[in-house]
C-alpha cells in the first residue's frame, strides 16, 4: 500500500485527506482560542477567574464525554462520524454568531463547549482511521506528519487568530471558525470508504462494551502506566495552561498580546524537533521519547515561571517545544501500538479523562491558587508534576508496546 519513506505515506489517500482536514482545523481552532481569549478579557478586564472560566468550558466536557465518544467510535462507521462531528461544530458555531449579533456575549462560551464535546466522537474515529489505513512500521513516521502540522500552526495560528479579532471583531472571528469547520467536513469526504462489511454495531450492550474498554486497559502494564502519566499530566498542564497570559503581563511586565510571540517560538521549535524525533524514531522505542519530553517540559516549565527576562523566557519556551513531539509522538505511538483496532477508540475513551479531568480539576483551581500563593509557585508545582511522570516510566523502558501484550 504504502513504502517506507515519507513520501510514500504521504501517498496514502487517508493522510492526504486527515492532513489537509486537520489544516481547516486547525485554522478554526486557532481563531477561536484566541478570538474568545482577547474577547473575553477585554469583557472582564483581565479577570483570571474568567480566563480559567475558557479553558473550563473546553475540557470539561471532554472529560465527560470521552468515555462515551470513545466507546461509540467502537460501534460506529468511523468516517461518517468524523464528518458529522465537523458539521454539527460548524452548526454551533454559526448558532452562537446569532446569539452574539443579538447581545450576549457570553454564548462565545457555548461554542467552545459543543465543539469539545464533539471532539470526543472525532477524535477516537481518527484513530481507528489510523489504525486501519497506515502500516504499523509507519506510525511514527504518520504521527510525525501530525505533529509537524501542529507545529506549524503553533508558529502562524496565534498570528492569525490575533489578527482575525483585532482587525475584524469577534463576529468575523466566529464565522471564520464555522466555514473552517465546515471545510473540514467536506474534505473528509474524500477518507477511504467505511468498510462495507462494518455496519454501527446495534446488537450488544453498549455499557458492556464500555466497561470491557476499561478492562482492556488496566489488562495491559503499558496502557496501565500510560493512564498515571495521563493524570500527571493533565495536572501540571492544568496548572499552567489559563495562566500563560499572566507570564507575559505580570512576570514580564509585557501586554497580553506577546503571548502569540512566546507560542511561536515554541511552534518552531516543534517544527525543528517534529524532524528530529523522525530521524531517531527507529532508534529510541516510544517510552524513551515520552520520558525525554516529560523530563525536558519539567526544566523549561520551571524555567518559564522563574524568569523575568523575555529572551531566557523564549529560551525556555524553545526547550520545551523542541521536546513536545517526543510526548506527542510517543503517546500515539505507544496507544496504537499496544491497542487492537476493535479497542482503539475505547482505549482513548479510557485514557483521554484521566488527563482531561486532572486538567480541568487543575484548571478549575489555577486562578485560586494563583491569588494564595504565587505565578512562580504554581509554574514550578506544573515542572515538579512533569518530573514525577517521567519516573513513572522508567519501568517500561525495556518493554515493547503490543496489541498483544497482557499481564
Amino acid at each position: 500500500m504504502t513504502s517506507p519513506s515519507q513520501a510514500g505515506l504521504f501517498r496514502n489517500t487517508f493522510i492526504r485527506s486527515i492532513l489537509l482536514s486537520g489544516v481547516f482545523l486547525q485554522i478554526g481552532i486557532w481563531v477561536r482560542n484566541f478570538a474568545i481569549l482577547l474577547f473575553v478579557m477585554e469583557q472582564t478586564n483581565n479577570d483570571p477567574f474568567a480566563v480559567s472560566l475558557i479553558s473550563v468550558a473546553e475540557f470539561a466536557p471532554i472529560f465527560l464525554f470521552s468515555f462515551v465518544g470513545g466507546t461509540f467510535a467502537d460501534r460506529w462507521r468511523p468516517k461518517r462520524t468524523m464528518v458529522w462531528c465537523d458539521v454539527l461544530s460548524a452548526l454551533s458555531v454559526f448558532v452562537v454568531l446569532l446569539t452574539l449579533l443579538a447581545g450576549t456575549w457570553k454564548a462565545v462560551f457555548f461554542a467552545t463547549l459543543v465543539s469539545a464535546i464533539l471532539s470526543q466522537f472525532s477524535q477516537p474515529s481518527a484513530m481507528k482511521l489510523f489504525k486501519q489505513h497506515v502500516p504499523e512500521e509507519q506510525l511514527q513516521s504518520g504521527m510525525a506528519m501530525f505533529q509537524t502540522l501542529m507545529a506549524i500552526f503553533m508558529i502562524i495560528g496565534p498570528i492569525l487568530g490575533t489578527f482575525v479579532y483585532q482587525s475584524f471583531g469577534i463576529h468575523t472571528a466566529i464565522g471564520v471558525m464555522g466555514v473552517a469547520f465546515l471545510l473540514s467536513a467536506g474534505v473528509l469526504t474524500f477518507l477511504p470508504a467505511d468498510d462495507k462489511e462494518a455496519k454501527d454495531k446495534t446488537d450488544s450492550s453498549f455499557w458492556q462494551e464500555l466497561i470491557d474498554g476499561f478492562r482492556y486497559v488496566w489488562a495491559r502494564p503499558m496502557l496501565r502506566s500510560l493512564g498515571a502519566v495521563f493524570a500527571i499530566a493533565g495536572l501540571a498542564v492544568g496548572l499552567m495552561q489559563p495562566l500563560v497570559v499572566f507570564i507575559v503581563m505580570e512576570r514580564l511586565g509585557l501586554p497580553k498580546e506577546y503571548v502569540q510571540w512566546l507560542m511561536m517560538v515554541n511552534g518552531a521549535a516543534m517544527l525543528i524537533g517534529g524532524g528530529l524525533v523522525v530521524g531517531i524514531s527507529k532508534k529510541v522505542s516510544p517510552q524513551k521519547l515520552l520520558a525525554l519530553g516529560m523530563l525536558a517540559s519539567a526544566v523549561s516549565v520551571c524555567g518559564i515561571g522563574l524568569s523575568t527576562n523575555l529572551w531566557l523566557t523564549l529560551a525556555f519556551e524553545f526547550v520545551s517545544g523542541l521536546f513536545f513531539p517526543c510526548i506527542h509522538i510517543g503517546v500515539n505511538t505507544m496507544i496504537l501500538q499496544a491497542s487492537e483496532e476493535a479497542y482503539v477508540g475505547r482505549v482513548n475513551g479510557v485514557l483521554n479523562p484521566l488527563f482531561m479531568g486532572m486538567m480541568v480539576l487543575a484548571i478549575s483551581t489555577a486562578g485560586w491558587l494563583k491569588a494564595a500563593l504565587s505565578l512562580v509557585t504554581v509554574f514550578e508545582a506544573a515542572g515538579l508534576l512533569f518530573l514525577l511522570g517521567m519516573f513513572v516510566l522508567i519501568p517500561l523502558f525495556k518493554m515493547k508496546p503490543t496489541a498483544a501484550e497482557q499481564t
